[in-house]
């Protein structure tokens, strides 16, 4: 499997398909991997209740996965100035070396963040967004994402190039703000670029966030129901059909 080799960093990639081409974020806060797209870890083998954008969309898209930055088999530093800046300069330069001018991106739970970072970094860069499950700040959810942040701290701290003192203030840039954390409601009402709402409905991926998202949104849609084997197929279809709808002529 490939591996892009930066300065800070070492992010595992794989690319699938051809056509215009589309960048995905996996859920799983900050352990998102590739194969969280699949399968959850705390249930091995149950398949997700969404589809796989990549079995479903390569034949008419390149997809272009990943694993984030120390998730999966990818690595890179966490310093005193580590924060979300430091991911989406992983995330453009993947894009960089593979090319990519243009794209579409779905963000799965803090893919989302991701996502919406960067197209803030890079104006024009993103044609579309799929954002699905978005995670944020709610009014009862502050101690269930200290917990998430705690979990992966335990799974990290002994990783290369991790300051392990550097950990908790690291946290209060990543998590410490409101909304998305990544990028605030300012920017979600003045983003230009289309995009695909699938809410979230639990404590991580609260309602009101993704409401707030849809309320501010200049160019938003919504697909609900979108998850279980009711409705996955169906969603997976609108999403198919909302990118080839906003691919570039």
């Amino acid at each position: 499997m490939p591996v892009l080799e930066l300065k800070a960093s070492q992010i595992r990639y794989e690319v699938h398909g051809a056509g215009y081409p589309v960048l995905l974020f996996a859920p799983g806060f900050l352990s998102s991997r590739m194969e969280r797209w699949r399968t959850n870890p705390a249930k091995p083998g149950v398949p997700q209740d969404f589809l796989d954008p990549v079995a479903a969309l390569s034949p008419r898209f390149q997809m272009i996965e990943l694993d984030i930055r120390n998730a999966g088999q990818s690595r890179g530093k966490v310093d005193r100035d580590s924060a979300w800046h430091s991911y989406t300069a992983d995330h453009l330069a993947l894009l960089d070396h593979l090319k990519v001018r243009r794209c579409h991106v779905m963000g799965a739970c803090i893919g989302v963040s991701f996502a919406l970072a960067l197209a803030e970094a890079r104006p024009g860069l993103v044609t579309a967004m799929v954002l699905q499950n978005p995670i944020g700040l709610s009014t009862k959810n502050r101690e269930a994402l200290d917990k998430e942040f705690a979990v992966w701290v335990d799974q990290v701290k002994g990783f290369p190039g991790i300051d392990s003192a550097a950990l908790p203030d690291f946290g209060r840039r990543m998590f410490g703000n409101d909304f998305l954390f990544a990028v605030s409601r300012d920017f979600v009402a003045a983003c230009d670029a289309p995009m695909l709402l699938m809410p979230g409905d639990d404590l991580i991926h609260a309602e009101e966030i993704s409401a707030d998202i849809a309320r501010l949104a200049r160019r938003c849609e919504v697909v609900a129901p979108w998850k279980g084997d009711r409705h996955k197929e169906t969603a997976m279809r609108r999403v198919r059909d909302f990118f080839v709808a906003h691919e570039p002529r």
